[in-house]
């Protein structure tokens, strides 16, 4: 394969021709592109005198079994536009070299393969639907992203823990606020107890306030209902 150079109402002359053949390398573009059929080079010139820093075009074309790949520059002089299209003609390969060769590397999996190649993955039936898997106790289990849901739930979409120092309410008050919630939870500076401040839509603000209750707590402890039973 040659390169071939064409001006476009402007002549090239050998010593640009022979810059041409040392700065595309053929051997390099081929093993980026083995399949390249051919590799043309159109250089150009604007005769608006306005245009002097920009009146060199260079374009260059490859041509293979793929897609067409075509880089252009322009410049104050045809040497300095070729490099700049050089350039760029190099990279849009390298691209296309890595797309090739990622798409090589990767295999397609089927839909009934997820579950094996995918760790905690759910497991589709023929329609689509999750397949519910039997847990403890019989109580089948489905699952469903990373979350395991035992019969019909109830189903946690989201968890999350944050740490914050005590507070007081005015501060709570401003913080809810600054993060443009209706609600806020706090510990409270003074009891040290979960706290949530709230919106009201008729009045201004509402707070709740939990408190440790020991008679409940041992209520409902694991033993409690025995010790009442007998």
């Amino acid at each position: 394969m040659d390169i071939v150079v064409k001006g476009r109402k402007t002549e090239v002359p050998e010593r640009f021709r022979k810059h041409v053949a040392e700065k595309l390398k053929l051997e390099k573009i081929q093993k980026l592109d083995g399949k390249v059929i051919s590799l043309d080079v159109e250089v150009s010139k604007e005769p608006n005198p306005r245009q002097a820093d920009r009146c060199d075009r260079v374009e260059i074309t490859l041509r293979s079994r793929g897609p067409v790949i075509r880089a252009e520059a322009a410049a104050s002089d045809p040497y300095a536009a070729l490099d700049l299209a050089a350039e760029k003609l190099g990279a849009r390969l390298r691209k296309q070299h890595d797309k090739r060769f990622s798409r090589r590397g990767a295999r397609r999996i089927s839909a009934a393969e997820v579950a094996d190649h995918v760790p905690g993955a759910a497991t589709l039936n023929g329609n689509g639907a999750v397949v519910p898997t039997e847990g403890q106790d019989g109580v089948p289990t489905k699952k469903i992203g990373s979350l395991e849901v035992q019969g019909d739930g109830p189903l946690v979409v989201r968890e999350k823990t944050h740490v914050a120092a005590p507070m007081s309410l005015d501060q709570a008050l401003y913080e809810m606020e600054l993060v443009g919630h209706d609600f806020y939870l706090f510990v409270d500076s003074e009891t040290k107890e979960p706290s949530v401040v709230y919106r009201r839509h008729a009045y201004d603000y509402g707070v709740i306030h939990l408190t440790t209750d020991t008679m409940v707590t041992q209520a409902h402890a694991p033993d409690a209902g025995d010790a009442l039973g007998g």
